[in-house]
């Protein structure tokens, strides 16, 4: 097999899911007679945050959104953010409010995402919709987990009784995945920083999700021939972006992976404009009684 052919195109993905997008925001457009809205709230100047603000305002432009980026300064009280986000849930051309994390020090990031109305809440970190996820609910997901979750069906493979190992527990990518996993019917174990020998935890897996933060620590030795990777892991070392995957290593053994960059990191700006116009469509059905 041709080792190029292993490696998932996120960007060509994320490509499709943008123009899809666009075609249905102009529809929403045409019917509502105002664009989807997505305000981005970014406090204080963490240069990282300042890139994806950025990205995310050039991506909203480019399907025809109305995007909003609200900056405030790291002084600012954690009561004037709570307004802000007030204002934005009432505004009924809002339909996506997303604040950036992380906040700087003194804020309070629990009591800032459970301000988000949940209808609005395109980052689905608010616990009514990380709530409905666990539960097999309808709602708004994480927009990583949900862009994996895409990269995946571009294999072709069913994930119907295969085993998953998610490596790392986060509230934005690890725990999420594991609940869209299981909804895909796979058998799921995450593992993390105390699971005892890690390494012969990863080589039972069909399909892995490394998503830790730690530079290659996933071992070409340790991945079961013709496993699928996704590896989240952006680290950067010197100037040059590493994943959580020995990249070189696990292409001899794997049958498909996501590079980085370029694999799951576009995905999760694709996956925020597809939970917006999510966002829009079910607030404005509800604002017309279910009418069309």
């Amino acid at each position: 097999m041709d080792l190029t052919s292993k490696i998932i195109d996120g960007k060509a993905v994320a490509a499709l899911v943008r123009k899809d997008v666009a075609a249905k925001a102009a529809e929403f457009e045409a019917w509502a007679g105002f664009p989807p809205g997505l305000s981005v709230v970014l406090v204080g100047d963490d240069p990282a945050s300042q890139v994806y603000v950025r990205s995310k305002e050039k991506a909203c432009q480019e399907v025809g959104f109305h995007s909003q980026v609200f900056r405030l300064p790291a002084s600012t009280p954690q009561s004037e953010l709570l307004a802000l986000i007030d204002t934005l849930n009432k505004d009924p051309r809002v339909h996506g409010i997303l604040v950036q994390f992380p906040l700087p020090e003194g804020f309070d990031q629990t009591a800032v995402i459970n301000a988000i109305d949940p209808a609005k809440d395109v980052d689905g970190l608010h616990p009514l919709n990380a709530g409905r996820l666990a539960s097999g609910l309808p709602g708004l997901v994480p927009c990583t987990p949900k862009g994996i979750m895409r990269l995946i069906q571009t294999t072709g493979v069913d994930l119907t009784g295969k085993t998953a190992v998610v490596i790392g527990r986060s509230n934005l990518v690890g725990k999420p995945i594991a609940a869209m996993l299981l909804a895909a019917n796979a058998t799921v174990t995450i593992a993390h920083s105390r699971t005892v020998d890690l390494p012969n935890v990863v080589r039972q897996a069909d399909l892995v999700v490394a998503a830790v933060g730690r530079k290659e620590l996933v071992r070409g030795d340790w991945l079961k021939p013709g496993a699928i990777v996704i590896d989240v892991g952006i680290n950067r070392v010197e100037g040059k972006l590493y994943g959580d995957v020995a990249f070189a290593e696990a292409l001899e053994v794997v049958s498909a992976i996501t590079p980085v960059p370029g694999g799951v990191g576009p995905m999760t700006i694709a996956m925020l404009l597809e939970n917006t116009l999510e966002a829009a469509f079910a607030i404005q059905e509800a604002k017309t009684n279910g009418h069309n």
